[in-house]
Protein backbone atom coordinates (compact mmCIF):
# COMPACT_ATOMS: atom_id res chain seq x y z
CA UNK A 1 0.00 0.00 0.00
CA UNK A 2 1.46 3.51 -0.86
CA UNK A 3 0.13 6.30 0.86
CA UNK A 4 0.70 10.19 -0.91
CA UNK A 5 -0.10 12.92 2.07
CA UNK A 6 -0.51 16.01 -0.33
CA UNK A 7 -1.77 19.42 0.77
CA UNK A 8 -2.28 22.17 -2.02
CA UNK A 9 -1.07 20.17 -5.05
CA UNK A 10 2.06 19.96 -2.87
CA UNK A 11 3.28 16.62 -2.26
CA UNK A 12 4.90 15.89 1.90
CA UNK A 13 5.59 12.85 1.91
CA UNK A 14 5.22 9.13 0.96
CA UNK A 15 4.64 6.36 2.58
CA UNK A 16 5.24 3.08 1.91
CA UNK A 17 3.73 0.33 3.97
CA UNK A 18 5.56 -3.14 5.29
CA UNK A 19 2.78 -4.80 3.33
CA UNK A 20 3.29 -3.41 -0.18
CA UNK A 21 4.35 -5.90 -2.63
CA UNK A 22 5.04 -5.50 -6.82
CA UNK A 23 7.27 -7.51 -8.69
CA UNK A 24 9.47 -5.69 -10.50
CA UNK A 25 10.76 -1.87 -9.74
CA UNK A 26 8.99 1.20 -9.32
CA UNK A 27 9.69 4.81 -8.19
CA UNK A 28 7.60 6.64 -6.19
CA UNK A 29 9.49 9.99 -6.82
CA UNK A 30 9.25 12.35 -9.40
CA UNK A 31 12.92 12.64 -11.19
CA UNK A 32 13.59 16.00 -10.07
CA UNK A 33 13.13 15.47 -6.34
CA UNK A 34 16.80 15.53 -4.52
CA UNK A 35 16.11 12.12 -2.44
CA UNK A 36 15.00 9.32 -4.62
CA UNK A 37 12.67 6.50 -3.39
CA UNK A 38 11.98 3.28 -4.89
CA UNK A 39 10.98 -0.20 -4.48
CA UNK A 40 12.46 -3.66 -5.94
CA UNK A 41 10.79 -7.13 -6.05
CA UNK A 42 13.35 -9.72 -7.98
CA UNK A 43 13.27 -13.55 -8.67
CA UNK A 44 15.78 -15.65 -7.17
CA UNK A 45 18.75 -15.75 -10.29
CA UNK A 46 17.46 -12.10 -11.80
CA UNK A 47 21.02 -10.00 -11.96
CA UNK A 48 21.55 -6.41 -12.07
CA UNK A 49 24.49 -5.63 -14.10
CA UNK A 50 27.32 -4.32 -12.35
CA UNK A 51 27.99 -0.28 -12.60
CA UNK A 52 29.01 2.55 -11.00
CA UNK A 53 27.89 5.84 -10.71
CA UNK A 54 29.02 8.95 -12.58
CA UNK A 55 29.91 12.26 -10.00
CA UNK A 56 27.52 14.64 -11.33
CA UNK A 57 27.43 18.22 -9.96
CA UNK A 58 24.12 18.59 -8.34
CA UNK A 59 22.50 21.48 -6.23
CA UNK A 60 20.15 20.49 -3.39
CA UNK A 61 17.89 23.06 -1.46
CA UNK A 62 15.81 21.09 0.82
CA UNK A 63 16.92 18.23 2.33
CA UNK A 64 14.57 15.26 2.04
CA UNK A 65 14.81 12.16 4.41
CA UNK A 66 13.86 8.83 4.04
CA UNK A 67 13.26 6.75 7.22
CA UNK A 68 12.34 3.05 7.68
CA UNK A 69 10.83 1.79 10.95
CA UNK A 70 12.66 -1.37 11.86
CA UNK A 71 10.71 -1.79 15.14
CA UNK A 72 7.85 -0.09 16.98
CA UNK A 73 5.30 2.46 16.16
CA UNK A 74 5.48 5.93 15.44
CA UNK A 75 3.15 8.99 15.02
CA UNK A 76 3.98 11.74 12.46
CA UNK A 77 3.05 14.98 12.50
CA UNK A 78 2.59 16.84 9.32
CA UNK A 79 2.92 20.89 8.84
CA UNK A 80 2.58 23.05 6.68
CA UNK A 81 5.59 25.71 5.51
CA UNK A 82 3.29 28.35 7.63
CA UNK A 83 4.00 25.61 10.90
CA UNK A 84 0.26 24.32 10.78
CA UNK A 85 -0.28 21.05 11.82
CA UNK A 86 -2.42 19.77 9.11
CA UNK A 87 -2.33 15.51 9.13
CA UNK A 88 -1.21 12.46 11.25
CA UNK A 89 -0.73 9.23 10.79
CA UNK A 90 0.73 6.27 12.73
CA UNK A 91 3.81 4.58 11.16
CA UNK A 92 4.35 1.01 12.16
CA UNK A 93 7.42 -1.76 12.19
CA UNK A 94 8.40 -2.34 7.93
CA UNK A 95 6.86 0.92 6.99
CA UNK A 96 8.80 3.74 4.98
CA UNK A 97 8.43 7.21 4.63
CA UNK A 98 10.17 9.94 2.31
CA UNK A 99 9.06 13.52 3.93
CA UNK A 100 9.36 15.53 0.99
CA UNK A 101 7.82 19.10 2.12
CA UNK A 102 6.93 21.11 5.14
CA UNK A 103 7.53 20.60 8.79
CA UNK A 104 7.34 17.50 10.26
CA UNK A 105 7.41 15.88 14.08
CA UNK A 106 7.33 12.59 15.72
CA UNK A 107 6.05 10.77 18.82
CA UNK A 108 7.22 7.58 19.39
CA UNK A 109 3.93 5.70 20.81
CA UNK A 110 6.09 2.38 21.29
CA UNK A 111 10.19 1.63 21.69
CA UNK A 112 11.09 2.24 18.46
CA UNK A 113 14.25 1.87 16.13
CA UNK A 114 14.27 3.74 12.83
CA UNK A 115 17.09 4.05 10.01
CA UNK A 116 16.74 7.50 8.23
CA UNK A 117 18.66 8.49 5.34
CA UNK A 118 19.39 11.79 4.06
CA UNK A 119 21.33 13.79 1.59
CA UNK A 120 24.17 15.28 3.40
CA UNK A 121 26.71 17.17 3.95
CA UNK A 122 24.61 17.62 7.65
CA UNK A 123 25.11 22.08 8.09
CA UNK A 124 23.78 21.94 11.39
CA UNK A 125 21.68 24.63 12.79
CA UNK A 126 21.65 25.99 9.01
CA UNK A 127 19.76 23.15 8.23
CA UNK A 128 16.46 23.33 10.38
CA UNK A 129 13.62 25.84 11.89
CA UNK A 130 12.54 23.92 15.00
CA UNK A 131 9.31 25.13 15.88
Amino acid sequence: MIERITREEKLYAVVIRASYQKDGIEFFTPSHFSQQLGYMNRPKGYVVPAHKHKKVKREVSLTQEVLFIKSGKVKANFYTNEQELFKQIVLEEGDTILLAEGGHGFEMLEQSEIIEVKQGPYCGDEDKTRF
